[in-house]
């Protein structure tokens, strides 16, 4: 009977740190394959497989697409690639982002969770917002097993505690305490697979994920969820809603996907730039007004240039009161004036 032998961690911030102390108390001999996303940027080198390498006895490395899994490797997610687990081997992808971000952990978790089922270990380590979440479902979903580290042990709690919320993980532990229970957890047979079918929504997903189609592609999208009010950030597509136990998320028609969380702060982020474009444009017709004015002025037109002098002073109270907006934070309320 085969044991948990793959085992998928996800982190962000306070993730290097988190994971290099992971892996310095792992042995050489541990018998699963580790695979690790930590949310990069998309555009540099990333020096992690190297970092990783020196913190401890296993090898790291970001795999190649098609790579066999090996027991005792640790497979680093590149940069802009999802990192998928499939039956045997590793694939690499740049299938549509999740929570804004690729590589994602949420798609390596679910892709774990349908090729290996109950042999499988999530972990979600510190970080911002709830990304791996979604991922722990799926993972318990087939039967595996779910870890958060204690949220009040991490550098950022808001990931581990959104699991906790979300999930019911099976274990909640300091991060010292982590490699014991892995170790210990890798060791133990894996309950049958039969035992876990595979969910329809969760095939549908590593298909997106793995760029083999999007989500309208497959003809049990209306499986996946139901149309929500909200329009997708990446795409201006309508999103759907999804629902996992006591989580909820949105995927759009060609795959994008977000947690309840990521959407609430990317929306955030669009408020933002839209109250930056409408300072820009208050200034400028305050700008216009004034000039309006003067030359009105010039020309012995009292009354319009009377019009046009008010006209600037209103855009400039506007202006004033965006600019606060935007001082306080853009999910403050907006004067009644100003967001008219």
């Amino acid at each position: 009977m085969a044991g948990h032998d793959i085992v998928v961690v996800g982190a962000s911030a306070g993730g290097v740190s988190a994971v290099r102390a992971l892996l310095h108390e792992l042995p050489k001999d541990f018998p699963a394959a580790i695979f690790v996303v930590l949310h990069i940027s998309p555009h540099s080198r990333s020096a992690l497989p190297h970092i990783f390498s020196r913190a401890g006895v296993l090898p790291a490395r970001h795999p190649a697409d098609g790579e066999p899994i090996r027991p005792g490797c640790v497979y680093v997610a590149p940069p802009d690639r999802h990192m998928l687990v499939f039956p045997g081997h590793v694939r690499l992808s740049r299938g549509p982002k999740e929570n804004h971000t690729r590589p994602a952990i949420d798609p390596l978790f679910r892709s774990a969770a349908l090729a290996y089922g109950p042999r499988v270990i999530g972990v979600v380590l510190t970080g911002y917002l709830d990304d791996g979440t979604a991922g722990l479902v799926a993972i318990k979903a087939r039967g595996g097993i779910s870890v958060v580290q204690d949220p009040d042990d991490a550098r950022c709690g808001a990931m581990p505690l959104n699991a906790l919320r979300g999930d019911s993980p099976d274990h909640c532990v300091p991060l010292a305490d982590l490699p014991e229970l892995l170790i210990r957890l890798a060791a133990e047979p894996a309950p049958s697979e039969e035992l876990f079918p595979v969910p329809d929504w969760l095939a549908v997903e590593v298909r997106i994920s793995a760029e083999e189609g999007g989500a309208a592609d497959h003809p049990n999208t209306p499986d996946i969820g139901r149309p929500a009010p909200f329009v997708c950030p990446e795409c201006s597509g309508t999103l759907f809603e999804v629902e996992d136990g006591r989580t909820l998320r949105f995927r759009c028609r060609v795959g994008h996907a977000y947690s309840h969380e990521s959407l609430a702060a990317f929306q955030v982020e669009g408020l933002e730039a839209a109250l930056w474009m409408a300072l820009r444009a208050l200034k400028e017709s305050a700008s216009l007004s004034r000039r309006l004015a003067e030359r009105a002025r010039a020309g012995g037109y009292l009354n319009a240039a009377a019009a046009h002098a008010a006209e600037a002073e209103t855009r400039e109270r506007q202006a004033r009161q965006v600019q606060a907006a935007l001082s306080k934070g853009a999910a403050q309320t907006l004067p009644d004036e100003a967001a008219g």
